[in-house]
């Protein structure tokens, strides 16, 4: 018992609940390795003890938390209410203005600094996050474009989409199809060095965006090199030339790593070749300044990983640590150059994202460029390198077994130690968030319910043997919500599968969105038959699928589980897995010829399509969302769980149905997309469209979609 209420007072589980009426105890070696990894000794009977003892006379002694939340909500803004008596406050805004006293209705929304003093000489300081109560809704409703952007090939990128490609389609879609918005997956830095992990979704770097999205001919300085490069310069462009061909017309997955390599080499002569004009000079400082350490800290993590590779556990001593190495590099000068080079890139990309939310907006987009927040990084990578002290050593992020997965998950991501960023006044999650919002119309969340809390498993275990850490969401939500409304900013989560009781209800009462995906809204408290479409929640993305699901020609064709089956991912017979999903498929295309929306009856693949995205569009939800290749019959999904060498996954370009690429001058003319687009356009556009109103509250957690096994403890 005593190991339990250590744990406890640490958020650390000590059983979780998989499924209704059923806890399953953590194994204590588990318990004693986690709290080893929040820097509590609990080896032994003595040390749990002592430990406990410490906490809680830390407990009793602390005068203010680390951080302190404050909503703008009805309730007037109060200070804390359990401090001794006669104890002065004194309250610094972040924009250097002093408050004294225990009057807080003047303190103005952000992270300011609070100081304790008690009549005895106690002293305490604290963060305190003063935030709006929600993050800005959506104007009206809308629909939008969900595409992983690596797929979206033009004639004129490199191998593989390019935030180019990104500015066209958007300008295209807005223009000619009224969409509101365009989701795109993760853009974050990617670990360096060959071969690299294609997932976009185990970064090195989150804060900072991969220089491969950009346009290299869109590079200002592009057109300014001079006749002594251009030789080099035409041998690298058919070199780009081959790799977009090779994808395009060959059958060749998308290579990043061979990407990366030609449009390295052209920047490389870019930065050589050309100086930079005096506006440009000053806008790149101002960015440089605007960034200070944290720049500094992924630039110097680029240059130390292209001489000692990506792993920074394998440097020398001198080089783990930033602050030596930032030293060691000052003095190197090939060293100190490529730090520069990679601070450079940094500010192109960043200005190339820029220039495609302003032609979003251009193009009158409701909502513009919808960025991904991926849930964690990789452990030796740049986050990691720079703050190392704010990850969890040892521990990786997963999922819990569940009924659709019984070994349960390890995505070999460090989770963020919840004490160490109350302890920063969540200094690192703000700074990530705001730099991740400067262009985003709005923002998607992978895997929000770890705001709430994540699933540790510890190095060597497997994911069974792993536990919940609970964090402080009062306060992950708070610097959410104020960041997202500085940047005037929507908040998306992705909250699929398991979710804890209250979670939903807590993220849709601080205006952060839901995604519902339409094979899985089913109304389990009926029986399991498809949710009707009024019960369907108002503040969500409706989608058809996602980038880890089978695109919709596939599921209605069955194509997806002939491929699990080739793949041997099937964990049942095959004949009974068929006909089990068209029976499934055949109940919602019944559906749709019963509410009209399948005039043409079952049989024809692309008239299925367009009445799956009318369903959509007849529930509430305010934003629904188009995943690309449904637009054109693509039948491959992007990315293929429990699979690795076995499949492509993150390398395919967007396809027809006979698995041609489909290039996005291919897109802009085809009759099938059009024909889908145009449906979308006409009605959210119609004044009585379903969830057209502006002032439809938003709705919750409803109990009938949730799957059997959503509840967690």
């Amino acid at each position: 018992m005593t190991l339990a209420r250590l744990a406890a007072r640490h958020g650390v589980a000590t059983a979780h609940s998989p499924s209704e009426g059923v806890t399953v105890p953590v194994p204590e070696a588990t318990v004693v390795a986690v709290l080893g990894a929040l820097g509590v000794d609990a080896a032994t009977p003595e040390e749990v003890a002592a430990a406990l003892e410490a906490v809680e006379r830390a407990d009793r002694e602390r005068l203010l938390p680390p951080t302190l939340v404050r909503w703008r909500d009805a309730e007037p803004v109060h200070p804390p209410a359990d401090l001794p008596p006669g104890t002065r406050l004194r309250v610094t805004t972040e924009d250097g203005t002093v408050v004294t006293g225990r009057d807080w209705q003047r303190l103005p929304l952000g992270v300011h600094t609070v100081e304790a003093r008690t009549p005895d000489g106690r002293t305490a300081t604290a963060t305190l996050i003063v935030s709006p109560a929600r993050v800005p809704a959506p104007g009206h409703r809308s629909y939008g474009l969900l595409v992983q952007l690596y797929s979206l090939l033009s004639t004129r990128s490199w191998g593989m989409g390019d935030l180019g490609d990104l500015r066209e389609l958007a300008t295209w879609a807005g223009r000619v199809h009224g969409a509101g918005f365009i989701q795109v997956n993760p853009l974050h830095a990617g670990v360096p060095g060959a071969p690299s992990d294609p997932s976009p979704y185990r970064p090195s770097s989150r804060r900072f965006p991969d220089p491969v999205h950009l346009r290299i001919e869109e590079v200002p300085e592009y057109a300014l090199i001079g006749p002594e490069r251009r030789e080099e310069l035409d041998g690298i462009l058919t070199e780009a030339a081959e790799l977009r061909e090779r994808v395009l017309t060959k059958g060749a997955p998308v290579d990043r790593d061979a990407v990366w390599e030609v449009k390295r080499r052209a920047l490389e002569l870019v930065v050589a070749d050309v100086d930079l004009g005096p506006g440009r000079r000053a806008d790149f400082q101002a960015f440089l300044a605007a960034r200070g350490r944290a720049l500094e800290d992924h630039a110097t993590y680029q240059a130390l990983a292209e001489r000692h590779g990506p792993h920074w556990r394998s440097w020398p001593e001198a080089l783990r640590d930033p602050r030596t190495a930032e030293t060691v590099v000052r003095e190197d000068p090939v060293l100190a150059a490529r730090a520069d080079f990679h601070c450079r890139l940094a500010w192109l990309t960043d200005r190339q994202l820029a220039a495609a939310a302003e032609a979003a907006r251009e193009a009158g987009m409701s909502v513009g460029i919808v960025h991904d927040l991926a849930v964690g990084v990789h452990p030796e990578g740049s986050d990691t390198w720079a703050r190392r002290g704010d990850f969890a050593t040892g521990m990786s992020v997963g999922a819990p077994p569940d009924a659709f997965n019984a070994r349960g998950q390890d995505w070999g991501l460090p989770p963020w130690r919840p004490d160490a960023l109350a302890a920063t006044g969540y200094a690192p999650y703000r700074g990530l968030l705001r730099e991740l919002l400067r262009h985003a119309g709005a923002l998607r969340i992978d895997h929000v319910m770890g705001l709430f809390r994540l699933w540790w498993v510890p190095e060597g275990r497997e994911p069974t043997e792993g536990t919940y850490v609970r964090y402080d969401a009062d306060a992950m939500l708070a610097v959410l919500v104020l960041e997202a409304h500085r940047a005037g900013s929507l908040v998306i989560g992705e909250d699929l599968g398991t979710v804890e009781p209250g979670v939903r209800e807590e993220l849709a009462r601080r205006g952060v969105f839901g995604t519902s995906v339409l094979w899985f809204e089913r109304d389990w408290a009926g029986g399991g038959r498809p949710l009707p479409r009024d019960a369907w929640r108002t503040a969500c993305v409706a989608t058809a699928t996602t980038h880890d699901l089978p695109p919709t020609a596939a599921r209605l064709s069955g194509d997806h589980v002939t491929l699990r089956h080739r793949l041997g991912l099937l964990s049942g017979d095959l004949e009974r897995e068929r006909a089990a999903d068209a029976a499934e498929t055949a109940e919602w295309l019944g559906l749709f010829q019963r509410l009209g929306l399948l005039p043409e009856g079952p049989g024809d693949e692309e008239a299925e399509i367009v009445a799956v995205h009318r369903f959509l569009l007849d529930t509430p939800a305010r934003m629904v969302g188009v995943w690309l290749p449904d637009a054109v019959g693509d039948r491959r999904p992007q990315n293929l769980p429990g699979t690795w060498d076995e499949y492509p996954n993150w390398r395919l370009p967007l396809a027809g149905p006979d698995g041609q690429p489909f290039t996005l001058e291919r897109l802009a003319a085809s009759p099938r997309a059009h024909a889908l687009l145009r449906e979308l356009h006409a009605r959210t556009t119609a004044p009585d469209a379903p969830g057209a109103s502006t002032d439809t509250p938003a709705t919750g957690w409803n109990a009938r979609t949730a799957p059997p096994g959503a509840r967690a403890d």
